[in-house]
């Protein structure tokens, strides 16, 4: 995989980002327990971590238990960090030195509501407000900057590696759809990844009717169109690309659906620009479904966002609001489904740009083809 990818993201001005929002809500600290999050604005990998982000960024610490000390040490070499097993303990300590009202921010769409109403109780101990907050570090990450893009390319390149590989070698009668699944993982791995970005999807003739099939022992029969949706994860980004291929010669309805949806994902991927909306990328697709007379066969929205999560901001969607900057990453994937005969879906993973057309990191032939 040629892509280079820079040694470390610069995370302390993604905290320097943030920060305002701390102000903006009078915020002493922020507990960022999302892991994602945590990762985003930290670069630590591990299974247990969190941060608590403070207005003044000398009181940034990175909390984690002591499996994982050395490992925090490396990879958030900028940040102090804290052995606990009591990230809510630690955060509210540290508010309760802080003079004033002392508010503590935490992530409420990532607390229970049981974690978050044992924390309350304890901060109301320590004279502590602990203040819900909701999408305060999501949004940043919606553009992706220069190390994130290219961790998405390796991932995009393996996983169309492996897709043309598997095409190429493993796509033939008598294969089961369960056999495609696990072969493609494992070369993922074999190719660099670090693991798959979700459960591949290999969905053949009828099945194919289902956009989220789990993959079975169902052998592929000559004439059978095969959705296959996969991607690989390199590290922490996620990968997400489709496309539905042949069995041998491929006859009816479903060979002209193809011809549509891949019109339908061109047109989505040409509204795809610096300054559009993301629900104009959906309108597009859709237009020329709709126009084909398969509309109510499109049963899902056009796409969605990509990064160090399979899905996240924007929605790309029917009247989704959400304005397309450079460096924003998402995916383009129509789809038509027929119950008990078939369906197409054609997706790739692609970056906007700061000069028209995007750049489509799953660059491999959409057409139909009999491998």
């Amino acid at each position: 995989m040629s892509e280079a990818v820079a040694m470390r993201p610069d995370t302390a001005a993604r905290r320097a980002r943030l920060r305002p929002a701390l102000d903006a809500l009078g915020l002493d600290l922020l507990l960022v327990t999302s892991p994602p999050n945590v990762a985003y604005l930290t670069g630590f990998t591990g299974s247990n971590g969190q941060l608590l982000v403070a207005r003044d960024p000398t009181g940034d610490r990175l909390i984690t238990d002591d499996r994982y000390t050395g490992r925090a040490a490396d990879e958030a070499p900028d940040l102090e960090v804290v052995a606990s097993r009591d990230p809510g303990g630690v955060a509210i300590v540290t508010v309760a030195a802080v003079a004033g009202d002392r508010h503590l921010g935490v992530e409420a769409d990532d607390l229970s509501w049981s974690a978050a109403e044992r924390l309350r109780a304890r901060a109301d101990e320590r004279d502590v407000e602990v203040v819900a907050t909701s999408d305060l570090v999501e949004p940043l990450r919606v553009v992706k900057d220069d190390h994130e893009v290219a961790l998405l390319a390796r991932a995009c390149r393996v996983t169309t590696t492996a897709l043309e590989e598997l095409f190429a070698q493993r796509l033939e009668v008598g294969a089961t759809e369960r056999d495609l699944a696990v072969w493609l993982e494992r070369r993922f791995v074999d190719l660099g990844a670090d693991g798959v970005a979700f459960p591949s999807i290999v969905a053949s003739g009828p099945n194919g009717a289902v956009p989220h099939h789990a993959p079975t022992g169902r052998p592929l029969i000559t004439g059978d169109l095969v959705t296959i949706d996969c991607g690989a994860a390199v590290g922490g980004y996620h990968a997400d690309c489709t496309r539905t291929v042949a069995v041998g010669a491929a006859t009816g309805e479903l060979v002209a659906v193809h011809e549509v949806v891949e019109a339908a994902q061109a047109a989505g991927r040409a509204a795809a620009v610096a300054g559009a909306t993301a629900g104009d990328v959906d309108a597009a697709a859709r237009a020329v479904i709709d126009e084909a007379g398969y509309g109510a066969a499109f049963v899902h929205g056009t796409g969605h966002g990509v990064g160090l999560e399979i899905h996240e901001a924007p929605a790309v969607a029917r009247g989704s609001a959400a304005t397309l900057v450079p460096g924003t990453a998402l995916t383009v994937e129509p789809g038509v489904y027929l119950p008990g005969i078939g369906g197409v879906r054609i997706e790739d993973t692609i970056v906007v740009t700061a000069d028209g057309a995007p750049r489509v990191l799953t660059d491999t032939p959409r057409s139909l083809r009999v491998p």
